[in-house]
């Protein structure tokens, strides 16, 4: 895989190379230290992969992918981030624009720290999309999966009794909700809990960008908010969201209780409350992502007789998190991006949706 780095901090580049010259099968082919000259450079040596900084001198990483989208043949992005409002912003801008997904830029005094932090965030999903290039050169085997059968579902789905929908999304989940959630109207007759995997700050822009293009309301989650119909709830970055019953009403629970399997929000944490509060008037749908987080809560709402929606894989940016359910024979349906507002509108049409 052939890597252009683009900072206009000359140790950053070099934070990004030590940490990418662990990654066998990766070779860095050029550095760029601002926008216009990333461009001359991806057009000149046609990288796989480019990491762009957000805030440059002459053209920034948002202008720079919107030159990309003219591009016929044009690299993945993976985009660098600092812990703002401006850099949350303009990522979400960023993914929404396609870029693959973010890291946030390390903060550590000592560099071996930077690149330890980079490596743990940075480096999965390079490996990812090396595996999505093999696939897509065909040069080297892919792994051996285990075969999904999508075609053996034949279970009836009936989803007019449902009061709450739980929306698990990881990478590529920003424009999968941009996708989604602008097409519901604000008629809905249930509430949305989302769970984005995000760090803080992220989630609260991730939100607002949501609710100024949505005709449902489109909140950051907060402790204590009633939840109503017609509304999206997204857990904050680095917190749990759960539901629990307060006064007749089913209201959001905000915790700082510790990451389930790497995940602060975590889909697992979510479904499990929804499963224990809800019952069989649940439905979960897990969406594009890496990992797995989501299953075992898909399991336990399965128990309560819940139905479970899957993206399918076409539509995924990581076949990841679906994959999971799909494959431990969770999933009621398995559904394509573009008709996932469908599913969406389907529920509590016919059976009443008060949160009670």
């Amino acid at each position: 895989m052939r890597v252009l780095i683009v900072d206009d901090s000359t140790i950053f580049r070099k934070v990004v190379r030590d940490t990418l010259s662990e990654c066998p099968g990766v070779e860095v082919v050029a550095v760029a230290s601002d926008g216009k000259s990333a461009l001359d450079k991806i057009r000149h040596y046609r990288p796989d992969l480019v990491t762009l900084d957000v805030e440059m001198p002459v053209l920034n990483g948002i202008e720079v992918l919107r030159e990309l989208q003219t591009m016929e043949a044009k690299p993945e992005v993976i985009m660098l981030s600092a812990m703002t409002d401006h850099g949350a912003l303009a990522t979400t801008q960023a993914l929404r624009l396609g870029a693959f997904d973010f890291v946030l830029k390390p903060n550590q005094s000592k560099l071996e720290d930077s690149c330890a932090q980079l490596k743990t965030e940075l480096l999965p999903k390079v490996h990812i999309l090396q595996e999505r290039l093999r696939k897509q050169l065909g040069s080297v085997p892919a792994p051996e999966e285990e075969p999904i059968r999508i075609d053996s579902l034949a279970r009836s789905f009936d989803p007019s009794h449902v009061k709450v929908i739980g929306i698990g999304v990881s990478t590529g989940g920003p424009a999968a909700l941009s996708q989604v959630l602008p097409k519901l109207p604000a008629t809905l007759s249930v509430p949305l809990l989302i769970v984005q995997h995000m760090p803080p700050v992220f989630t609260r822009s991730l939100a607002g960008d949501l609710d100024r293009t949505s005709k449902i309301k489109v909140h950051e989650a907060e402790d204590g908010q009633t939840i109503l119909p017609g509304n999206a709830y997204i857990a904050p970055g680095g917190k749990q969201m759960k539901v629990a019953t307060s006064n007749g009403r089913k209201q959001i629970v905000i915790t700082d209780d510790p990451a389930e399997r790497s995940c602060k929000p975590s889909v697992d944490y979510l479904f499990r409350s929804m499963a224990h509060e809800y019952g069989r008037d649940a439905m979960a749908i897990v969406m594009t992502g890496m990992g797995d987080d989501g299953t075992m809560g898909c399991r336990l709402l399965k128990r309560h007789g819940c139905m479970v929606v899957a993206q399918e894989e076409k539509s995924c940016v990581v076949f990841g998190m679906p994959r999971q359910v799909i494959a431990a024979g969770l999933a009621d349906k398995v559904t394509p991006l573009n008709h996932m507002h469908e599913i969406i509108q389907s529920a509590g049409v016919h059976g009443g949706s008060k949160c009670r």
